[in-house]
């Protein structure tokens, strides 16, 4: 198409990446603060690299932190055309769940064609991703959906009980070693008001 015409359309592809923050999460429910895909996106960028940091620093793993971080932050990219589908849609049955997997890989087809023939492989290798890759970056979603729902619990939410129970157990039979590791070490900070987390000078100077 506009490729063949040597018509440079990145602008009108990274205008519509700017379009994330004005798609809305967990559209069934209830929410204190509201979520945009643009926050998630950057949300689970910052925990995929922490986990692939973990990885390597504290089981000797070999992960490109950088990859995963960039990867993560396009990794919903297709929901820009598509919305956020909600989670019990999405995943009601087999046939819902691959028929909306390939969706998303035209969505994000269609996004990444806007790019010319030179930079296009740039944002493809972005989705190349091996196994151990994308479960880190799977694993960083689910811990970011659980931070999710401790936030709406602490502003008095009950609306995100059930939601709660359910991705914790998820988290848990994770098994990732990286995972584990954060759960164990990380996670607890997450449920902390400010004034109990350590900040140089304390939290009253600022």
């Amino acid at each position: 198409m506009n490729k063949n015409k040597g018509y440079d359309r990145s602008g009108e592809f990274l205008a519509l990446l700017f379009r994330q923050k004005d798609i809305n999460r967990w559209g069934l429910m209830r929410n204190v603060s509201v979520e945009t895909l643009s926050e998630h996106c950057y949300e689970v960028a910052v925990i995929s690299h922490a986990l692939a940091v973990i990885g390597n620093k504290k089981f000797g793993k070999n992960y490109n932190v950088y990859k995963i971080a960039t990867s993560a932050l396009f990794h919903d990219m297709s929901e820009i055309l598509t919305g956020d589908l909600p989670t019990p849609v999405k995943y009601y049955n087999t046939e819902i769940k691959t028929a909306y997997k390939n969706i998303e890989k035209v969505a994000e087809n269609i996004l990444i064609d806007l790019l010319p023939e030179d930079t296009e492989e740039e944002y493809k290798n972005l989705f190349d991703l091996t196994h151990d890759e994308r479960s880190i970056i799977k694993s960083a979603d689910k811990i970011c959906a659980y931070i999710k729902c401790v936030d709406e619990l602490s502003a008095g939410n009950k609306e995100f009980v059930s939601a709660e129970g359910s991705i914790r157990c998820q988290l848990d039979l994770l098994p990732l070693e990286e995972v584990k590791y954060f759960i164990s070490n990380y996670l607890d900070a997450f449920t902390k008001p400010l004034d109990d987390i350590t900040l140089s000078g304390g939290a009253n100077d600022i």
